[in-house]
C-alpha cells in the first residue's frame, strides 16, 4: 500500500512539474539575443517571449497596437505613436517614450545593425511626453509602419542596454512576458514568467524551455514521447504521423517568406570564380534546377515553388513572374558562352538539417547533368550567418521567414546597402526601385516596381535564385491549447495554456 501511495505522489509530483515548463523544440540555435543584432527565425521565436514590440500582426495580418495604444500619420512623413502606459521593464525601469527614443535610435545607429537598413527612411524620434513619440521620415513610406512589428519594433531597456553595451545579447532586457534565466548553447533557452507583465493574465505558465534539435524527425519522437509539448516546426512528411497520432494536433499556415540561394558576387575573395562574376554561369546554375521535383523528393509537394520572394498569398505578388523551367541544354550553351571548363566546381554553404542537406544532395544531381561539381559545406545554422557576412561561401541555402510588407522580403537583400546582403550585390537601378517601392502607396503602381525590380536583378543579372515558399508547420500537445497561428510562424506565449 505504501509503495502505491508513494508511486502514486511521484506521479502527481511529476505532473505538477510537467505543468510548470512548456517544453518547446527548436530547428536551430538563435543567434545572439539582441534585437538590434539578431537575423535568425527561430531568435525571433524567443523574442516572442522575452520582446514584446510597439506593434504586431495578428492571424488576419492585420498591424495591431502591442506596447504602443495606437498611431496616427500627423502628416505623410510624421508618425505619432501614443504607448501603454504602466508598462515596466524586467529591470523594473518605465517603458516609456523616451526608452522608445533610445531604442529606435540604437537599431538605426549601432555598429552591426541589421535594423538600419529596415528603418532608414527614419529622420529623428521627438518625445512630446512620457507616453507620446513623434517618428519624422525623410519621406514618405508605405513600409515603415510594418517595420515597427518585428526586431526594429523592440523596445529595451536603456539603462541595461548601457550597462551591458554589446554583451546586451547575454540577457536581453526588455517589456515581454518572460524574462532569460538560461542560456546553453546548442542546447536549450529557459525563460521565466515576468509577474510585472503589463498583460500578465494572458501568461499562466510559469516556465518555457526552448529545446535545440536540429533534426525533424527527433523532434516529432520527443513530441510523441511527452518530452516536449510543442515543436517550432516538422518537415512535410512527418504530417501524416502527427495527424494519425491523437494525443497531437497539428496547424499548417502559409509562410510569409522564402527559401532561396544566395550568390556571392562580391564579398571578398569567394566572389572571384566564374559563378561570381559571370551571370550565364548563373543562370545555367538556375536552369539546371528543377523546384518541383526537388520539392517533391524533400517535402512531398508541400511546399510553393517561386521565383520571386513575395509569395502568392500577397497582393503584391507579381503575376507571371514564374520559375523557369529546367532546361539542360540552355545551360551547358551559357556555360560554353562563359568559356569555363566543365566541370565546374561550386560550393554550396547549406545549414546542418536533414531536410536541406537533402535538398542540397537533389541539386547536386541535377546540376552534375549540366555541367557543375557541387559541393556541399555544412555548417551549424548561426556559424553559416556569420560566415556569410564575411563572404566566406559562394553559394548559400537559406530560407527568411518573411514580413507582412514585401519591403521586408526585398530591400535588405537585395538593395546595395541593405545589411543583409551578404553577396554584396549592386546594382543603382534596382536601388533606385526599391527606393521608390518603399514610398510608392498605390498597391498597382508599387507592384509594377518589383516586377521591375526582379526583372533586372533576378533575370537580368541573376543576384539570387528564389526556390519555394515553405508551410509553417506547428505541432503540439493536445494538453497545449490557445495556440494561435499565423503566417509568420511565430509562436506567441500570450495565451498558451498547458493541461
Amino acid at each position: 500500500m505504501f509503495r502505491r501511495i508513494a508511486a502514486l505522489a511521484l506521479l502527481l509530483f511529476a505532473s505538477a512539474a510537467s505543468a510548470q515548463n512548456l517544453r518547446i523544440g527548436l530547428r536551430e540555435d538563435p543567434d545572439i539575443m539582441d534585437p538590434t543584432l539578431a537575423r535568425t527565425f527561430v531568435g525571433r521565436i524567443v523574442f516572442a517571449a522575452v520582446c514584446d514590440k510597439l506593434f504586431d500582426i495578428n492571424a488576419q495580418l492585420e498591424i495591431v497596437p502591442q506596447l504602443a495604444t495606437g498611431h496616427s500619420w500627423d502628416e505623410p512623413k510624421t508618425l505619432r505613436i501614443t504607448l501603454r502606459p504602466g508598462v515596466k521593464f524586467h529591470d523594473g525601469e518605465a517603458m516609456d517614450a523616451e526608452a522608445v527614443r533610445y531604442s529606435l535610435n540604437r537599431h538605426a545607429t549601432m555598429q552591426g545593425s541589421f535594423r538600419r537598413g529596415e528603418i532608414n527612411t527614419m529622420e529623428s524620434v521627438e518625445v512630446v511626453d512620457p507616453l507620446t513619440v513623434l517618428i519624422r521620415l525623410r519621406e514618405p513610406s508605405a513600409a515603415f509602419l510594418a517595420q515597427l512589428t518585428d526586431r526594429a519594433g523592440i523596445i529595451v531597456s536603456p539603462r541595461a542596454a548601457e550597462a551591458a553595451g554589446r554583451n546586451f545579447g547575454l540577457r536581453p532586457i526588455c517589456a515581454g512576458p518572460y524574462r532569460l534565466t538560461e542560456r546553453v548553447a546548442q542546447d536549450r533557452i529557459v525563460v521565466d514568467r515576468f509577474a510585472e507583465y503589463w498583460n500578465a493574465a494572458s501568461t499562466t505558465i510559469p516556465r518555457i524551455t526552448y529545446r535545440i534539435i536540429s533534426d525533424s524527425t527527433v523532434r516529432l519522437a520527443n513530441l510523441q514521447s511527452g518530452a516536449l509539448e510543442m515543436v517550432q516546426s516538422i518537415d512535410p512528411d512527418d504530417v501524416a504521423a502527427v495527424r494519425r497520432d491523437s494525443r497531437l494536433r497539428i496547424n499548417i499556415t502559409d509562410e510569409l517568406g522564402y527559401q532561396s540561394i544566395t550568390l556571392n558576387v562580391a564579398n571578398g575573395p569567394r566572389a572571384q570564380t566564374p559563378m561570381g562574376q559571370d551571370p550565364r554561369v548563373r543562370a545555367a546554375f538556375e536552369l539546371a534546377l528543377d523546384r518541383q521535383v526537388i520539392n517533391q523528393v524533400v517535402y512531398e509537394g508541400l511546399y510553393t515553388p517561386t521565383a520571386q520572394p513575395v509569395p502568392p498569398t500577397n497582393p503584391l505578388h507579381v503575376p507571371g513572374f514564374e520559375p523557369e523551367p529546367r532546361n539542360l541544354d540552355r545551360a551547358r550553351a551559357l556555360l560554353r558562352e562563359a568559356g569555363v571548363r566543365t566541370p565546374l566546381a561550386v560550393e554550396m554553404t547549406v545549414p546542418n538539417s536533414p531536410d536541406l542537406r537533402q535538398a542540397a544532395e537533389v541539386m547536386q544531381a541535377m546540376l552534375r547533368e549540366a555541367g557543375f561539381e557541387l559541393r556541399i559545406n555544412t555548417m551549424e545554422f548561426a556559424s553559416s550567418l556569420q560566415a556569410a557576412v564575411r563572404g566566406e561561401f559562394e553559394t548559400y541555402l537559406i530560407g527568411w521567414s518573411g514580413r507582412v510588407d514585401p519591403d521586408g522580403n526585398t530591400w535588405t537583400f537585395i538593395h546595395s546597402r541593405g545589411p543583409s546582403n551578404d553577396g554584396h550585390y549592386a546594382n543603382p537601378e534596382v536601388d533606385r526601385l526599391l527606393d521608390a517601392a518603399r514610398l510608392e502607396q498605390d498597391p498597382a503602381r508599387r507592384r509594377d516596381l518589383y516586377a521591375q525590380i526582379y526583372e533586372i536583378s533576378l533575370r537580368q543579372d541573376r543576384s539570387r535564385i528564389y526556390l519555394w515558399h515553405r508551410k509553417n508547420i506547428v505541432a503540439h500537445s493536445a494538453r497545449v491549447t490557445g495556440f494561435t497561428a499565423v503566417a509568420d510562424g511565430l509562436i506567441r506565449v500570450q495565451g498558451l495554456r498547458l493541461q
